[in-house]
């Protein structure tokens, strides 16, 4: 008799049915998929996909996702019917811009092991020859890409999932979630009941409805995308037939926001040029007797000719064959669109055993599917998921409002080139710390991050940049380096250093952990000692059951069963509350809204904190990662000596209410002084000197704590905590991988990430976080790189078209002895 959990599926789509293959596959066989549509073409995104798969993204893990649909699709076949046709991909540049932008995706394609190159407009021609080449500048050739024949895969998938011992389920409407206790039960069918452990929707954009059914906002819209089809084309006459379909690389002409694909003997063209076209689902057709044909499906809306014509334009422009032809057929299909373009997957918060795998994409369908397959199977994803995770957001972005606004925003810019620090142009001024109004008078220059406006500099500073003496003087930097960047942050930076800064901290999550059972359960879930006295402040590790590191937090005691955490955002909040007793013994509130934070540092510190407080703020009176309750000019505040830029200082607590009262009287205190405000740009560059890790971006899941560099954050000596065990053996000296600090050669060339390292020629790394160095006057990156790149080993970093010598440094850079943060 089969143990394995009952799990239902929503949706016999792309993803649906990869993740009954990958639960199969498992042993997992009492699975059950079902769709309101009929079997196998059921009138979802799927029926209609164009089914281009490129694997290039500046994610590695939306590039993992990709690379193993390809792996996975290339296996499959239906009665020999290809399901991938790996024809390559072409992407070409009409513009310096996009020339430089494909040669920093052929750095992410080698960062992330796909084979790729950027060619001449003659092998553009050779490789795609109804080009005109005196249109193209150049392109970004990828091997390996090609064409999913979707609708065929679900077949090839399907069989292959119920030879193993799951059922599909056609024509079968869900009308509820049935649930007992906080857990699922069950699927409410028009048909009846279908028992479940698991319930995972993977329902495309109607996701949002199967969500609704559980109170789990999905925060996806739906949209229109324009795909139309040429009559034939004469030169393609020939080439093809009804079962190759194509032998051209799929093309995309991103520079006008369109993509191209061989049918046969016709050419198929996607458009994102035209106006976001949002659709609300009860303002779909319904399907019409017979169910979804080719050509009439739900997610299939009539054709607008109006805006496709700008397109049409442009393509018979770079394609001259498609001047004596015509668009025979087209059609407005329904994909979904997130926030920040990224998938949604994760389990409710509320209802035990209710997932979700949704605006997932062909491209991605493959290992969206591996991955969530390995959460429910092994309660861990070999690729990190943090930038998929549904509960990645806060709560103000899953509004209705935020996620039609972006979701449109990110149709409109999907081919866009795009900086690292690109901030969104709308909405702005959403959340806005107590400074605000100060800063603004400062002329701080915002970027956005979750909502939160985050000053990176400020102009109020701009004067003080000619007074920097010699070795501070900032550096010519190229266009892309120096754009969302400022000089300003090199005199912010000296300041911090020879001075005092002020710096917002405030969009930095914060939690409040009280009650009996706090110190078990973070004792439990971090790799530190929590049980020390009150007024302790520890830096620690939550890792994953396999010592993976799930976050870096703070965690600050403030009362016997009350502590303050300095979280990484709302995926810590979300997993806090998942591991909390159920007895009520924790209470849980993220206070981040409600009280603000000010980070005084630099060796003056002392100097402008201690004339306002009749409290002692000696090294005696406290000391470093010590907190204490205090007054600073007559505001309660929560004093915390710890700081991320190596400096003598705070991070001041205190509420929302005394925010703007607590940062003049500091300010205006700190005048004779030589105060200023500071920014990011200049907090980014300290924080890299010293060499504090910044999760998510230099260290995630994918790596243990001895790889990382922060193995002295774990406390095996404490006893049992989650990961302790997965650590047995490991240490700093045994790992085949570190995280290396690396100095720029040339003492100019700034990266910003994701680039690819290489050492003794070959690709050995990538880049995670890169900054001017403002303290040792030179670039400075983190990589990871095989252990036996040591102090002194010479690399290469690929940055756009050329190669950046590079050698990897002891770290930290600045303040080895932690001299100036301890006085």
């Amino acid at each position: 008799m089969s143990t394995t959990p009952r799990v239902v599926i929503i949706g016999a789509g792309i993803v649906g049915a990869n993740l009954a293959d990958e639960l199969t596959q498992r042993g997992w066989n009492r699975i059950t998929v079902v769709d309101q549509g009929p079997l196998p073409f059921t009138g979802g995104s799927t029926s209609h996909a164009p089914g281009l798969v490129y694997q290039t993204s500046s994610s590695k893990t939306m590039s993992g996702f990709a690379q193993y649909t390809v792996d996975k699709f290339r296996g499959l076949d239906v009665d020999g019917g290809w399901c991938f046709n790996q024809v390559g991909g072409l992407e070409i540049a009409t513009t310096p811009e996009r020339l430089a932008e494909l040669h920093r995706r052929q750095g992410w394609a080698t960062a992330w092991g796909i084979p790729g190159e950027v060619v001449g407009p003659e092998e553009c021609a050779r490789l795609h020859p109804l080009l005109d080449q005196d249109k193209v500048l150049g392109g970004f050739h990828t091997p390996t890409d090609g064409l999913a024949k979707a609708s065929r895969v679900v077949v090839a998938l399907a069989r292959r999932a119920e030879s193993r011992g799951a059922e599909f389920r056609g024509s079968t409407r869900v009308v509820g979630i049935n649930q007992h206790g906080g857990r699922v039960t069950g699927v409410q069918t028009d048909g009846g009941e279908i028992p479940a452990d698991i319930v995972v929707s993977c329902a495309g954009f109607w996701g949002q409805a199967v969500g609704d059914m559980v109170g789990m906002r999905v925060p996806l819209l739906p949209l229109a995308h324009q795909y139309a089809r040429t009559g034939q084309i004469a030169d393609l006459v020939g080439r093809n037939d009804e079962q190759i379909e194509a032998r051209l690389p799929i093309l995309r002409h991103q520079d006008q926001d369109l993509y191209y694909r061989e049918h046969n003997d016709c050419i198929g063209i996607g458009t994102y040029a035209h106006r976001p076209i949002p659709v609300r689902l009860s303002e779909l057709p319904e399907a019409e007797d017979g169910g979804p044909t080719e050509t009439a499906m739900p997610s299939m809306l009539p054709f607008t000719e109006e805006d496709f014509a700008p397109s049409w334009e442009h393509s018979q422009a770079l394609l001259p064959a498609l001047r004596s032809a015509k668009v025979e057929t087209g059609f407005n299909g329904i994909f979904s669109f997130t926030p920040d373009g990224g998938p949604l997957i994760g389990e409710s918060p509320d209802v035990a055993g209710f997932w979700i795998a949704e605006a997932v994409w062909v491209t991605h369908s493959a290992g969206v599917a591996r991955s969530v397959a390995q959460l429910l199977v092994d309660g861990r994803s070999e690729l990190e998921l943090h930038g998929c995770d549904v509960h990645r957001f806060d709560e103000v972005e899953i509004t209705e409002d935020y996620v039609d606004e972006t979701s449109k925003q990110n149709f409109v810019e999907i081919y866009d080139v795009r900086h690292p620090l690109q901030p969104k142009l709308s909405p702005r001024d959403l959340r806005v710390s107590p400074f605000h109004a100060r800063q603004k008078e400062l002329g701080a220059v915002f970027l956005e991050a979750h909502g939160w406006e985050r000053p990176h500099w400020y102009e109020a500073n701009a004067p003080l940049v000619k007074d920097l003496p010699t070795e501070w003087q900032p550096r010519p930097r190229d266009a892309w380096s120096g754009m969302f960047h400022s000089p300003i942050a090199a005199a912010e930076a000296w300041k911090t250093r020879n001075a005092v800064a002020m710096y917002d901290m405030t969009p930095l999550k914060r939690l409040e952990v009280s009650g009996p059972g706090a110190l078990p359960l973070l004792d439990r879930l971090t790799t530190g000692k929590m049980d020390k006295s009150i007024g302790s402040v520890t830096y620690t590790l939550v890792l994953d059951e396999t010592g993976g590191i799930r976050s870096d937090i703070t965690v600050a005691r403030l009362g016997e069963q009350q502590f303050q955490i300095g979280a990484n955002g709302n995926l810590d909040l979300d997993y806090l509350r998942r591991q909390a007793p159920d007895d009520h013994s924790v209470q849980l509130r993220d206070i981040t809204g409600g009280t603000c934070c000010i980070g005084v540092w630099g060796p003056l510190a002392r100097d402008l904190v201690q004339p306002l407080s009749h409290d002692d703020f000696s090294h005696e009176g406290l000391k470093y990662f010590r907190c204490k309750s205090a007054h600073i000019a007559g505001i309660p505040v929560t004093a915390m000596r710890v700081s991320y830029v190596g400096e003598l200082g705070w991070e001041i607590y205190t509420s929302a209410e005394f925010g703007q009262r607590l940062w003049d009287a500091l300010f205006e205190a700190g005048r004779e002084l030589g105060v200023v405000a500071a920014g990011r740009a200049a907090f980014n560059s300290l924080r890299l000197e010293k060499g504090y890790r910044a999760w998510g971006t230099d260290m995630t899941t994918e790596h243990n704590p001895y790889e990382a560099g922060v193995g002295f954050a774990v406390r095996r000596q404490k006893g049992e905590f989650v990961g302790r065990d997965a650590l047995e053996g490991i240490d700093a000296e045994t790992v085949s991988r570190r995280l290396a600090c690396l100095t720029i050669d040339d003492g100019r060339s700034v990266v910003l990430g994701t680039e690819p390292v290489f050492l003794d020629g070959a690709p050995a790394g990538y880049v995670t976080s890169a900054a001017f160095a403002h303290t040792i006057g030179t670039p400075i990156a983190y990589a990871w790189l095989p252990a036996s790149a040591t102090v002194g080993t010479q690399v290469e970093i690929q940055y756009f078209d050329r190669r950046v010598r590079a050698t990897v440094a002891a770290e930290p850079l600045v303040d080895p002895e932690m001299h100036r943060i301890r006085r």
